[in-house]
């Protein structure tokens, strides 16, 4: 694992953050494509593990959304949101994982209408064979990664997320 000083960090951030405020916006998209390329190399490294395992990539990630959340347990819509698909698609989605045995419906005790989706133990087993595959292979690459293009995908990732590593001073 890279260790990442903070203040190089931060500064890069505050550079990225600068840079697309300015007229010469290379600097921000340096750091742009190298969190893109990073995020899409691993998903893909993802995507291909979870086809080998026999599952649609959405529908994995169905599985980690569900297990992944705060309750491992998501309504239909829930699960609709957090996939970026429509509600009907999710339902058929989750279908397909129940038939698989990956996943159970349960109604909600006070209302009988909402549906609540929960992992089962053989999902979860599958969740997490696939992350050790994956992990393995997500450590070779990202060890390829020069400092700088770490630094400048890890930059942008904080944009993106609204992150800053300085103090609030309020």
């Amino acid at each position: 694992m890279r260790v990442v000083d903070a203040v190089r960090l931060e500064r890069g951030r505050a550079t990225a953050v600068r840079a697309r405020a300015g007229i010469d916006r290379h600097r921000y998209f340096q750091g742009v494509a190298a969190a893109r390329y990073l995020l899409r190399k691993v998903f893909r490294l993802v995507e291909e593990r979870a086809h080998s395992a026999g599952l649609d990539p959405l529908a994995h990630q169905a599985l980690i959304q569900i297990y992944g959340s705060d309750d491992s347990a998501l309504k239909v819509r829930e699960v609709a949101e957090r996939l970026d698909i429509t509600p009907a698609f999710a339902s058929t989605l989750i279908q397909s994982l129940e038939k698989k045995g990956l996943v159970l419906r349960r109604r909600d005790a006070e209302d009988q209408r909402v549906i609540w989706i929960t992992v089962t133990a053989k999902g979860r087993a599958l969740l997490y064979r696939i992350d050790e595959q994956v992990q393995s292979e997500v450590e070779r690459f990202t060890g390829g990664l020069s400092d700088s293009r770490t630094e400048a995908a890890t930059s942008i990732l904080m944009f993106y997320a609204g992150v800053s590593l300085k103090r609030d001073t309020r």
